[in-house]
């Protein structure tokens, strides 16, 4: 049984850092595991231009310790009245490294999303002929479409048909949660289409959210599927594929925002991501696919340089807090009390 575990430094392709005091609180435990991450720009208000995410990438690195070392990788907030000029200068410049599309009102702060793939026809003209991937929040948000059909809908409604509109674009599907969308990823591994996968989506089915009563903090956007899902993903998950790789969504909110009236959608997992999907990993006796997908997979997909730099993880129980602060109130981590089997050594 192997124990001890090193792999080149990983990347975590899908993150929420948010603002203020709670990023503070949460850029340095996603900075401690990975060398970069794609951030979100799903502010209030959203990083919409390259101005905003000039802005947002500083405070980043302003919250992390002193001599962290690593690269906060901005992205776009489409609209429907976003400029292709706008999203061209940011991509050559160097500042944006995607563009983010969320249907409206999808999930948290996508208000101001895309209302039809028509209004951003020009933006998406325009990143695919200077090979910028398109990141996708993959529900449809028709309320006659079950919350848990969202995803498949997505595929069959928006994303097929965009694919065949802009055949040279790159589309990494966000967060999935579906037998379809493992499906989809799959049977598209030549470099165009890419898809992340959460820790959450790979350990709890939707039974979890209703374990006993509303279990808000097992609640998140797209919504854990019935077991037969996560299985599928899973399976495509530690089975090796080259096109899918680490993606946390981690999405903290303060104690009292889930705990409310309308909780919000969101799993915070940056405390022991790495963990997380190791356990995974060895209880599917797939330890050596770990690397591709932590480390190689998604760098590969983006164009970027493997990180330089290892990380080591140890077979060594770790406890998970019950709760963690942030600012003048605290966040409730992923498996909140539990004990994880494995442990990033510092």
């Amino acid at each position: 049984m192997l124990d001890r575990l090193t792999i080149r430094r990983p990347d975590d392709w899908h993150v929420h850092l948010r603002d203020g005091a709670m990023l503070k609180a949460v850029a340095p435990p996603t900075a401690r595991q990975f060398g970069r991450a794609i951030v979100m720009p799903n502010l209030s208000p959203p990083v919409t231009d390259v101005a905003a995410a000039e802005a947002y990438r500083a405070r980043i690195l302003a919250a992390l310790p002193a001599g962290v070392n690593f690269v906060p990788l901005m992205t776009c907030y489409l609209t429907d009245a976003t400029d292709p000029a706008e999203v061209r200068r940011g991509f050559e410049s160097g500042v944006f490294t995607a563009c983010k599309l969320y249907p409206a009102h999808a999930t948290t702060n996508s208000a101001h999303g895309v209302t039809s793939i028509a209004h951003i026809a020009p933006v998406l003209e325009a990143m695919q002929a200077i090979g910028m991937p398109l990141l996708v929040h993959g529900e449809v948000t028709d309320p006659a479409v079950d919350i848990f059909d969202r995803e498949a809908v997505f595929i069959d409604r928006v994303l097929t048909p965009m694919l065949a509109d802009f055949p040279a674009l790159k589309v990494v599907m966000e967060h999935i949660t579906t037998a379809e969308a493992a499906a989809f990823a799959l049977d598209n591994p030549g470099g165009r289409i890419g898809a992340t996968v959460t820790p959450q989506h790979l350990v709890i089915n939707r039974n979890a959210i209703f374990a006993g009563g509303l279990r808000p903090h097992a609640y998140c956007l797209p919504v854990a599927k019935r077991e037969a899902h996560r299985v599928a993903v899973r399976a495509a998950v530690t089975g090796g594929a080259r096109n899918i790789f680490l993606g946390t969504d981690t999405a903290p909110h303060m104690v009292e925002a889930k705990l409310s009236a309308c909780g919000c959608a969101g799993i915070f997992s940056a405390l022991t991501a790495l963990e997380l999907y190791a356990e995974v990993f060895d209880q599917d006796d797939a330890l050596d696919r770990f690397e591709g997908f932590a480390s190689e997979n998604g760098a590969r997909f983006y164009g970027l340089p493997l990180n330089e730099g290892t990380v080591t993880l140890e077979r060594a129980p770790l406890d998970v807090p019950e709760q963690f602060g942030a600012g003048e109130s605290h966040v409730v981590p992923f498996r909140a009390g539990e004990t994880l089997a494995w442990r990033m050594v510092d």
